[in-house]
Protein backbone atom coordinates (compact mmCIF):
# COMPACT_ATOMS: atom_id res chain seq x y z
CA UNK A 1 0.00 0.00 0.00
CA UNK A 2 2.27 2.30 0.63
CA UNK A 3 4.34 1.83 -2.63
CA UNK A 4 0.96 2.88 -4.51
CA UNK A 5 1.06 6.10 -2.02
CA UNK A 6 4.72 6.96 -2.94
CA UNK A 7 3.82 6.58 -6.48
CA UNK A 8 0.82 8.54 -6.45
CA UNK A 9 2.25 11.69 -5.03
CA UNK A 10 5.26 10.96 -7.37
CA UNK A 11 3.08 11.23 -9.95
CA UNK A 12 1.20 14.10 -8.74
CA UNK A 13 4.59 15.64 -8.42
CA UNK A 14 5.06 15.11 -12.26
CA UNK A 15 1.77 16.39 -13.29
CA UNK A 16 2.16 20.12 -11.47
CA UNK A 17 6.01 20.46 -12.48
CA UNK A 18 5.04 19.79 -16.27
CA UNK A 19 1.56 21.67 -15.67
CA UNK A 20 4.07 24.92 -14.13
CA UNK A 21 6.37 24.64 -16.56
CA UNK A 22 4.07 24.59 -19.82
CA UNK A 23 1.16 27.00 -18.08
CA UNK A 24 3.57 29.60 -15.75
CA UNK A 25 1.20 32.43 -15.14
CA UNK A 26 -1.30 30.23 -13.47
CA UNK A 27 1.57 28.97 -10.74
CA UNK A 28 2.82 32.30 -10.23
CA UNK A 29 -0.83 34.11 -9.27
CA UNK A 30 -1.31 36.35 -12.32
CA UNK A 31 -4.31 34.71 -14.04
CA UNK A 32 -5.92 37.60 -15.41
CA UNK A 33 -3.45 39.62 -18.03
CA UNK A 34 -5.20 42.85 -17.25
CA UNK A 35 -3.94 42.62 -13.20
CA UNK A 36 -0.40 41.09 -14.04
CA UNK A 37 1.95 43.32 -12.52
CA UNK A 38 4.97 45.37 -14.95
CA UNK A 39 8.49 43.63 -14.69
CA UNK A 40 10.49 46.98 -15.32
CA UNK A 41 9.71 50.10 -14.85
CA UNK A 42 10.31 52.04 -18.14
CA UNK A 43 11.25 56.17 -18.18
CA UNK A 44 9.61 57.26 -21.57
CA UNK A 45 10.69 59.72 -24.28
CA UNK A 46 9.50 63.10 -23.91
CA UNK A 47 8.51 62.67 -28.03
CA UNK A 48 8.22 60.02 -30.49
CA UNK A 49 9.39 59.99 -34.14
CA UNK A 50 6.39 59.57 -36.43
CA UNK A 51 7.39 56.02 -36.66
CA UNK A 52 7.76 55.43 -33.45
CA UNK A 53 4.12 56.49 -32.76
CA UNK A 54 2.73 54.49 -35.47
CA UNK A 55 4.50 51.83 -33.51
CA UNK A 56 3.45 52.38 -30.50
CA UNK A 57 -0.33 51.90 -31.31
CA UNK A 58 0.39 49.03 -33.01
CA UNK A 59 1.97 47.88 -30.15
CA UNK A 60 -0.37 48.85 -28.12
CA UNK A 61 -2.77 46.93 -30.70
CA UNK A 62 -1.00 43.69 -30.84
CA UNK A 63 1.78 43.34 -28.59
CA UNK A 64 1.04 44.81 -25.25
CA UNK A 65 -1.32 42.13 -23.57
CA UNK A 66 1.46 40.28 -22.98
CA UNK A 67 4.77 42.61 -23.04
CA UNK A 68 3.00 45.30 -20.96
CA UNK A 69 2.89 48.49 -21.44
CA UNK A 70 5.61 50.55 -23.02
CA UNK A 71 7.02 46.94 -23.45
CA UNK A 72 7.42 46.58 -19.64
CA UNK A 73 6.79 43.07 -19.78
CA UNK A 74 3.79 41.46 -17.55
CA UNK A 75 4.90 39.20 -14.86
CA UNK A 76 3.43 35.59 -16.42
CA UNK A 77 2.47 36.19 -19.64
CA UNK A 78 5.63 38.18 -21.35
CA UNK A 79 8.68 39.27 -21.04
CA UNK A 80 10.26 43.43 -21.10
CA UNK A 81 11.30 44.15 -24.25
CA UNK A 82 13.09 47.27 -22.17
CA UNK A 83 15.99 45.24 -21.01
CA UNK A 84 19.68 44.58 -22.15
CA UNK A 85 18.77 40.88 -23.37
CA UNK A 86 16.91 42.64 -26.64
CA UNK A 87 19.19 45.19 -27.19
CA UNK A 88 20.02 45.44 -30.59
CA UNK A 89 23.70 44.09 -30.80
CA UNK A 90 22.16 40.82 -29.10
CA UNK A 91 18.67 40.66 -30.62
CA UNK A 92 18.62 42.84 -33.75
CA UNK A 93 15.51 43.67 -35.74
CA UNK A 94 15.34 41.08 -37.98
CA UNK A 95 15.20 38.95 -34.63
CA UNK A 96 11.80 40.95 -34.20
CA UNK A 97 10.63 40.81 -37.84
CA UNK A 98 11.15 36.90 -37.68
CA UNK A 99 9.56 36.57 -34.42
CA UNK A 100 6.16 38.21 -35.92
CA UNK A 101 6.37 35.93 -38.74
CA UNK A 102 7.05 32.55 -37.53
CA UNK A 103 7.16 32.70 -33.75
CA UNK A 104 9.57 32.49 -31.15
CA UNK A 105 10.63 29.07 -29.09
CA UNK A 106 11.18 30.33 -25.42
CA UNK A 107 14.79 30.62 -24.49
CA UNK A 108 15.55 33.24 -22.08
CA UNK A 109 12.47 33.52 -19.61
CA UNK A 110 10.42 30.76 -19.03
CA UNK A 111 6.80 32.41 -20.56
CA UNK A 112 6.31 29.93 -23.18
CA UNK A 113 6.53 29.86 -27.00
CA UNK A 114 5.60 33.36 -28.64
CA UNK A 115 3.29 32.35 -31.35
CA UNK A 116 3.49 34.04 -34.65
CA UNK A 117 1.29 37.98 -35.31
CA UNK A 118 1.15 37.03 -38.70
CA UNK A 119 -1.80 39.75 -38.66
CA UNK A 120 0.94 42.46 -38.25
CA UNK A 121 2.46 43.27 -41.76
CA UNK A 122 5.87 43.35 -42.01
CA UNK A 123 6.06 47.54 -42.35
CA UNK A 124 3.88 47.60 -39.51
CA UNK A 125 6.27 45.45 -37.41
CA UNK A 126 9.26 47.87 -38.73
CA UNK A 127 6.92 50.51 -37.02
CA UNK A 128 6.82 48.72 -33.89
CA UNK A 129 10.56 48.21 -33.94
CA UNK A 130 11.13 51.56 -33.92
CA UNK A 131 9.25 52.04 -31.30
CA UNK A 132 10.55 49.67 -28.86
CA UNK A 133 14.37 51.08 -30.07
CA UNK A 134 12.95 54.46 -28.77
CA UNK A 135 12.22 53.22 -25.65
CA UNK A 136 15.32 51.27 -25.19
CA UNK A 137 17.14 54.66 -26.24
CA UNK A 138 15.87 56.23 -23.21
CA UNK A 139 16.65 53.98 -20.90
CA UNK A 140 19.97 53.28 -21.49
CA UNK A 141 20.07 50.12 -23.80
CA UNK A 142 21.73 50.45 -27.12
Amino acid sequence: MKKFALAGAALIGVALGAYAFTHPAAMDGAADPHQAEPMVAVVLPETLSPQAARGKTAFDEVCASCHGEYAAGKMGFGPPLIHEIYEPSHHGDPSFQAAAAIGVNAHHWKFGDMPPQTQVARAEVASIIAYIRELQRENGIE
